[in-house]
């Protein structure tokens, strides 16, 4: 199978059937994954044909401080280092854009640690720490 990378951030569609590939679309609100997703500061969509079959996001401040987000490859389409490659050329894009040192930071399922792993992340001094904060409404 040929894939084709496109850096850009998946439109919302896209985004939706991805996620709904792997179970996860109950992870995110539907009534704001347009804004969340326009918020990106850079995205890399993976097709097959004209079929996006993964993504990946940058979120952050775009200069200094980076979070990998939304990293999915559809089922169908796994074992053919997608995955690896989509965070590949987020890393690339920060290496050849941030002004100076920047700290890229995601979390990791037991099952991608390895690949993250040889994309050079790893558990650091710092504490990993987050919590869900609710809306007030």
């Amino acid at each position: 199978m040929q894939y084709r990378f496109e850096d850009r951030v998946p439109t919302e569609s896209e985004h939706r059937a991805i996620a709904a590939s792997v179970g996860w679309s109950d992870h995110f609100d539907e009534a704001s994954i347009g804004a969340s997703i326009a918020a990106s500061v850079r995205g890399v969509v993976v097709l097959a044909g004209d079929e996006a079959v993964g993504m990946a996001r940058l979120v952050g401040d775009g200069v200094h401080y980076f979070y990998v987000q939304d990293v999915i490859v559809h089922p169908d389409h796994e074992g053919h280092g997608l995955g690896k490659s989509l965070v590949a050329r987020l890393i690339e894009w920060v290496e050849t854009t941030a002004p100076a040192q920047a700290f890229v930071a995601l979390f990791a399922s037991p099952e991608a640690e390895a690949i993250y792993r040889e994309l050079g992340f790893d558990e650091s001094e710092a504490l990993g720490m987050s919590r869900f904060v609710e809306p007030r409404r």
